[in-house]
């Protein structure tokens, strides 16, 4: 089935949403397609309090609301999983296995997805003492105990990050030096905070509800150590920073991209006039939900000007 609209939206999380938003309020047919669920990362998040206006919600409940307001102003939001796409065109096609769109612009905020360490554990804790945002996070362990899961920048930045609300911060690393720069390791070396576990890997996470054991094993001993929360603390936190993932593997070759990221201008412009990039899949300083949602309401405006100067 062939279906025309004037922006075709991939991706469902905040960025797809608020795009989806400002398209359908400035009286545009908008569609906007997942393969799963809206919601994207924040869906699974237990507390937002970073957001504006939103301290006391949940990552389901702030997207509750997003997609509430997104089908009040008529936005059409549509499961289904993109499997091909012709940008060539002055009307853009994306097509899934049954279906054919037919836009006249396109703004792709498929996001990206921390690495998981992979273990027993780790996906039914997600938020509920797992956490892939320091940001995002680190204030619910105030003078907890914290494992940092990694050995490169980012991870021992946000593990210093992190010592400003955990009064212990370990550093798990599958190596016995860490990969990070020299001059970010100096830093975290003078950090009274800052604990290292070398030669390490996270075996498993335990917990009925919320964390409460972490199960290690020493890569060269292959020795298992089960560390427990602290009893009246009852939990800890665990950070994995060992990578993320741009879901942009559609759009290779056709889009300019950075090490898998999708590279936009300000007003979110790719490389392919009337194609847009907002939210986590763009190059950026910050993933956050509050930059996502800004990106989505730039590209929806930058896509509605596209329209009327192209097709108008």
């Amino acid at each position: 089935m062939v279906r025309n609209c004037d922006v075709l939206i991939i991706g469902a999380g905040p960025a797809g949403l608020a795009a989806a938003i400002y398209a359908a309020r400035a009286k545009m047919d908008t569609i906007l397609l997942d393969k799963v669920n809206p919601g994207g990362q924040i869906a699974i998040t237990a507390e937002i309090a970073n957001y504006p206006g939103a301290p006391d919600d949940t990552g389901p409940k702030l997207i509750e609301k997003m997609v509430k307001q997104v089908k009040q102003f008529g936005a059409d939001i549509v499961r289904d999983k993109v499997v091909a796409l012709d940008f060539t065109g002055k009307t853009r096609v994306i097509k899934s296995a049954e279906n054919e769109y037919h836009a006249k612009a396109v703004i792709i905020a498929t996001g990206a997805n921390p690495r998981k360490i992979g273990c027993p554990g780790e996906t039914k804790l997600i938020g509920k003492g797992v956490s892939y945002c320091a940001t995002c996070d680190a204030d619910f362990f105030t003078d907890l105990e914290v494992f940092v899961i990694g050995g490169g920048d980012t991870a021992v930045e946000e593990g210093m990050y992190l010592t400003k609300f955990a009064r212990k911060v370990t550093v798990v690393h599958r190596r016995d030096q860490l990969r990070a720069a020299r001059s970010i390791q100096e830093k975290a070396f003078k950090n009274e905070k800052m604990h290292f576990l070398w030669d390490t890997v996270v075996e498993e996470i335990k917990g009925d509800g919320i964390v409460e054991s972490i199960v290690l094993k020493n890569v060269k001993t292959n020795e298992l150590t089960e560390y427990f929360a602290d009893e009246e603390d009852g939990t800890f936190g665990i950070f994995p920073f060992i990578g993320v993932i741009p879901s942009s593997s559609l759009f290779e070759g056709i889009i300019e991209m950075e090490n898998g990221y999708i590279k936009t201008d300000n007003d979110m412009k790719t490389n392919i006039e009337g194609v847009f990039a907002a939210g986590d899949i763009r190059v950026k300083s910050l993933r956050q939900v509050v930059t996502a949602t800004s990106d989505g309401a730039i590209a929806a405006c930058q896509a509605e000007k596209y329209i009327e100067n192209k097709f108008n």
